[in-house]
């Protein structure tokens, strides 16, 4: 991998818990008590956040912050577009994952004609719209924002004019069509939705493949088969959250830790091979929380193995 561009995106304003801000420095203490020179072997700009708002009062009690979250998203856009349109590769370590959203965003904008493909590598769906969010927390969000689904079927919200306003911003962040199709959205690992999610993905025939489906039927098979979803693909963007790792075995360093998920060395395998399809463009790791470990730092730790391995 060549012109890495590391994006590190400290904000955690979308999330219901506090100290996802801080898993960058988590992964980058853990590089250096390994004597890893990692972070300093490629350049790296830091996104300016807003997570003084965390002490404002909530307004929008249906999409928590979306104002600034909107910003943040506009920010780590035009980052990674950036990064793209000078031929770097945007590796983006960020806090929450409605960051995700803008990552995404700016894929979509340095390519607007390319078809998009997403590997989502998650405990959870995040296709929540503010119509449908029992939490309000925007990092359940991301993806329902690149697919401009409001999920009005399910909606169990009634919008204010703010919310609704700042909602259609988000979506429009880079282009105001869709980022991706459904067709094009792949998960590894979700298995705690909630019904608004679950219809989404019934009915738009997303495809998920559970840690039991893989274990199965083959990692390799799996994967195979998800690069031949998206052939008609000409780039693709991944994503991991943390809470795709069981939480059990590794850490519950995560804002939401979930039992029964992947171990690091099944994440290793999924992501290097789309990394050998070389449409790869841009990787994120997301939703490390040092404060909620209960094993020291060794949710960063194993973070960092699986990028430091998939990077070498």
């Amino acid at each position: 991998m060549k012109n890495i561009r590391i994006i590190k995106n400290r904000s955690d304003i979308g999330a219901g818990t506090r100290g996802a801000d801080m898993g960058i420095d988590a992964m980058e203490i853990a590089a250096i008590n390994l004597e890893n020179s990692f972070f300093n072997t490629w350049p790296s700009v830091d996104v300016k956040t807003h997570n003084e708002t965390i002490y404002n009062k909530v307004n929008h009690s249906f999409a928590k912050r979306i104002g600034f979250v909107v910003e943040q998203c506009t920010r780590v856009s035009n980052t990674v577009q950036e990064a793209l349109s000078n031929n770097e590769f945007p590796l983006v370590l960020s806090g929450d994952h409605s960051s995700a959203l803008g990552t995404i965003s700016g894929v979509k904008a340095a390519n607007p004609r390319a078809k998009l493909g997403v590997i989502w590598i998650d405990a959870h769906a995040d296709l929540h719209s503010p119509y449908t969010s029992p939490s309000g927390n925007i990092h359940g969000m991301p993806l329902a924002a690149g697919l401009q689904e409001d999920n009005i079927k399910m909606k169990i919200n009634e919008l204010d004019a703010a919310t609704f306003n700042s909602w259609n911003k988000l979506k429009n962040i880079g282009t105001n069509k869709p980022k991706f199709l459904p067709d094009h959205l792949i998960f590894f690992g979700v298995r705690d939705t909630e019904t608004p999610e679950d219809f989404l993905i019934e009915n738009k025939g997303i495809k998920n493949y559970t840690v039991s489906e893989i274990r199965f039927r083959g990692l390799i098979k799996c994967v195979q088969e998800a690069i031949h979803r998206l052939q008609d693909c000409d780039a693709i963007y991944i994503t991991f959250d943390v809470d795709s790792l069981d939480c059990d075995f590794v850490s519950r360093g995560t804002g939401t830790p979930v039992s029964f998920g992947f171990n690091p060395i099944e994440v290793k395998s999924i992501i290097t091979e789309f990394l050998k399809t070389e449409k790869v463009v841009c990787i994120e790791f997301t939703e490390i929380n040092p404060l909620l470990d209960n094993k020291g730092n060794l949710m960063a730790e194993t973070a960092f193995d699986i990028l430091n391995y998939c990077f070498e």
